[in-house]
């Protein structure tokens, strides 16, 4: 494999679809919120990316059948219009990667018909906060305003957005589709099932969707294990001991 490749399981029209990102990243937040959202919305998975920017690993899993490292495309179907959401294991780790596997994602969004996307992350500020709140960025001003009212703090975060949660936005804009990035604060050193919901519950009422967040402690701690098997592997697979530092950030496995 030289190129990224997205599987297509099924094929599927959806309707005037929004792309929901919720790759691993700071504090897992948007992996934990767009998982938990998958399966309270009993998402059904439609397609499959693999890319040789993944790390070089397979996944022994506990029925004795490994499986490669990817992530995964589900659809929702709503009222209104459907979600494309995008979940997964890891993200590249290197620009030259993110760039390529960014582009194929944005591709296979638009054949799917989407224009709009949300991704979702973690805010680091080194601080824990009893309530997070979530911080917003947005690909055109005029959408800034508009998306206040339901709890999003726009021009107080500083700084750059680092993976798929930012150039999704950014490359997209090139592509004339419009987008909002959800961070939630969070302290940056571990993982944060808080920060999480409250990104998930501003997304809801972004879709005015219902989801029943009482499972999403569990499904952090499932989260949070799995990762951390994935970065211990991806450190050994480079002959380090998890103690060593790396010289990359490896935010995007954990």
């Amino acid at each position: 494999m030289e190129r990224t490749v997205i599987v297509e399981l099924e094929k599927v029209r959806l309707k005037n679809p929004i792309l929901i990102e919720g790759l691993p990243g700071i504090g897992l937040v948007g992996k934990i919120a767009a998982d938990h959202l998958i399966a309270e919305l009993k998402a059904k998975k439609i397609a499959e990316l693999y890319s040789p920017h993944f790390p070089h690993q397979v996944l022994m899993q506990k029925n004795g059948v490994m499986r490669m490292i990817k992530n995964r495309f589900y659809a929702v179907r709503g009222k209104k219009q459907d979600l494309l959401v995008l979940v997964g294991d890891v993200q590249a780790v290197t620009s030259e990667g993110q760039y390529e596997i960014t582009g194929k994602i944005l591709d296979y969004a638009q054949k799917k018909g989407a224009k709009f996307i949300i991704t979702l992350g973690g805010y680091g500020t080194g601080k824990v906060q009893e309530k997070p709140r979530v911080f917003g960025i947005a690909s055109h001003k005029e959408l800034v305003e508009p998306h206040k009212k339901y709890g999003i703090i726009f021009g107080e975060s500083k700084g750059s957005i680092i993976g798929a949660a930012g150039l999704l936005l950014g490359l997209g804009k090139i592509r004339n589709m419009r987008g909002i990035c959800l961070m939630g604060e969070t302290h940056g050193s571990f993982v944060d099932p808080r920060s999480a919901q409250q990104v998930l519950e501003v997304l809801c009422r972004m879709l005015e969707i219902k989801v029943d967040v009482r499972k999403l402690d569990a499904r952090a701690k499932e989260s949070e294990q799995f990762a951390k098997k994935i970065e211990k592997e991806a450190m050994a697979a480079k002959g380090m001991s998890p103690a060593q530092p790396s010289g990359h950030d490896l935010s995007y496995i954990r």
